[in-house]
């Protein structure tokens, strides 16, 4: 177990921003992840429950504990379902799962963060999230020590959110995660630019590993590396909104992308309405609104949190302005 005070979290946040916190408390195994929710007491508080700090964005130094979980293993459970440790990187689950036959996460690939986030946030993209093969949530409960087991209709989950993010917030440190996949391939090439990619390259029916390939491509080429360019990917979530309000706007913007969720609502890509606002490759600041993905905002090099938020909040009067959209932050500020 690792347990510092005064800690820099500048490594533990993709944005690249420079902040301590108070504690810094690192868990290996279920046993001291027990043993961390005996010894937290009321001066611990606030408390931040940490994965890979890639949907984190710091304005302060943290004035608490951040607690981040480093179990990383991952195991076969039997013929579909595979077990990982809370600190084991998404990505490579979704790379054993393309190597071992396990299918429906190909659309996952790159994704930043680690396992235990995939079962706070709900992760996705084109079409796919991670309460699709969630079945089973190991945690201990900060509150009694207890080690617990949450199943996929216990977690509630929507877009973007789950009860960890709501009632549970702060309450669990999340020790595995199991997955239940498909042994039968079914790719999902309809969202997004995934069939247009894989044509470009002749492709009409690729394997798994193709598909993945193909996604890392597309988004290595609109998602700029944290190592270059500090970012947290998806800054904002995509707005829902009615059938109606998708109808008023679609009379107004003949091109404008739209997923449909259910009979009365529509999904509007958030990217765009940011993109049709003026924004892509936009700057306020040393903050900006990345060149090849207007849905990015980054860190051109020693922009505070606060100078990050401000562009957000920006951007967000002025889709209200033009749209009559609200559109949320996906990251957690802090």
């Amino acid at each position: 177990m690792i347990d510092k005070k005064d800690y820099s979290l500048l490594k533990h946040n993709t944005f690249g921003i420079e902040a301590k916190c108070k504690r810094f408390i690192e868990f290996s195994t279920v046993d001291e992840a027990v043993e961390v929710a005996k010894m937290l007491t009321e001066a611990d508080q606030p408390l931040l429950i940490l994965g890979g700090g890639s949907n984190l964005l710091l304005t302060k130094d943290y004035e608490g504990t951040v607690v981040h979980s480093a179990i990383s293993y991952i195991k076969k459970v039997d013929n579909c379902r595979v077990c990982c440790g809370s600190g084991y990187v998404f990505d490579d689950l979704v790379a054993y799962c393309v190597e071992h036959q396990l299918y429906g996460a190909e659309n996952l690939s790159i994704i930043p963060g680690e396992v235990g986030a995939s079962a706070v946030q709900n992760i996705g993209a084109y079409g796919v999230e991670a309460k699709d093969f969630i079945e089973d949530v190991e945690a201990v409960e900060l509150a009694t020590g207890k080690v617990v087991h949450f199943k996929n209709e216990d977690c509630q989950y929507s877009y973007r959110q789950s009860k960890f993010k709501q009632a549970w917030r702060d309450k669990y440190l999340i020790t595995s995660v199991t997955y239940r996949f498909s042994t039968t391939y079914e790719p999902k090439l309809d969202y997004g630019n995934i069939r247009s990619a894989l044509v470009s390259k002749g492709i009409t029916d690729p394997t798994a590993s193709q598909l993945r390939e193909v996604i890392i491509e597309v988004r290595n080429a609109k998602l700029p590396d944290p190592e270059v360019l500090g970012n947290a990917g998806s800054f904002f979530m995509n707005p829902i909104v009615a059938k109606t309000k998708y109808e008023e706007l679609a009379a107004q913007y003949e091109k404008m992308p739209h997923y449909t969720i259910d009979a009365t609502h529509e999904k509007i890509p958030a990217g765009w309405l940011i993109e049709q606002c003026g924004w892509k490759g936009k700057a306020l600041g040393r903050a900006a609104v990345h060149d090849k993905q207007a849905l990015v905002l980054v860190n051109r090099g020693g922009a505070t949190g606060e100078e990050v938020v401000t562009l957000c909040k920006t951007i967000q009067n002025d889709v209200k302005n033009k749209f009559g959209i609200e559109i949320f932050p996906e990251v957690n500020i802090k």
